[in-house]
């Protein structure tokens, strides 16, 4: 793996070891500045990576990138917390959100409004863009974790068959994420 620099990353110190564990599979990545940032009542999800909207209209490579991730993530009434998650799923997680940076990083300002327009407005959308995210982790090695966290989500008993057929629907399948690192 190669170094991860951290010059231009801001990350909290509760998950410092993971965020530089899932960054070490993204080179491409380390001159581009990325804060990952706690943040209470993210709707509908436990991490979003999105463009700092300022620079939006920057480079691709210029562009600043914010990852908030809640410190704690309510699903049908079940809790889980930051310090509740195993390390390769919460790995998982933010390669997974890396791999939204990524595919950010190939598209063109406008472009890049469009997408997120059509992410908010268009259900269809959020699905091309899930498994494109999860695609993008898969390429860069990191397909153990990404199964990780899907295992984890699918394999999770309190939770109802509805939620875990949406996950289903949005996101690489486990079989498909196996069958992508096998061609590797």
């Amino acid at each position: 793996m190669d170094k991860v620099k951290l010059s231009n990353k801001t990350i909290p110190l509760t998950i410092r070891k993971e965020v530089v564990k899932a960054l070490s599979f993204y080179p491409t990545l380390n001159d581009v500045t990325i804060e990952f940032k706690f943040k209470e009542n993210l709707q509908k999800s436990f991490m979003q990576a999105q463009p700092v909207f300022t620079s939006i209209f920057n480079t691709p490579k210029n562009r600043k990138y914010r990852i908030y991730i809640s410190s704690d993530f309510n699903i049908e009434g079940e809790k889980f917390t930051i310090d509740s998650i195993p390390e390769e799923v919460l790995v998982g997680w933010i390669g997974h959100e890396l791999g939204h940076i990524m595919d950010y990083m190939n598209r063109s300002s406008f472009n890049l409004i469009s997408f997120g327009f059509k992410y908010l407005f268009i259900g269809k959308h959020i699905r091309e863009a899930e498994r494109t995210a999860d695609v993008y982790a898969v390429n860069h090695g990191m397909g153990s974790y990404i199964l990780a966290t899907k295992n984890f989500i699918l394999n999770h008993t309190s939770l109802s068959e509805k939620y875990k057929n949406r996950i289903k629907s949005l996101y690489l399948s486990p079989e498909d994420i196996v069958q992508l690192s096998n061609e590797l």
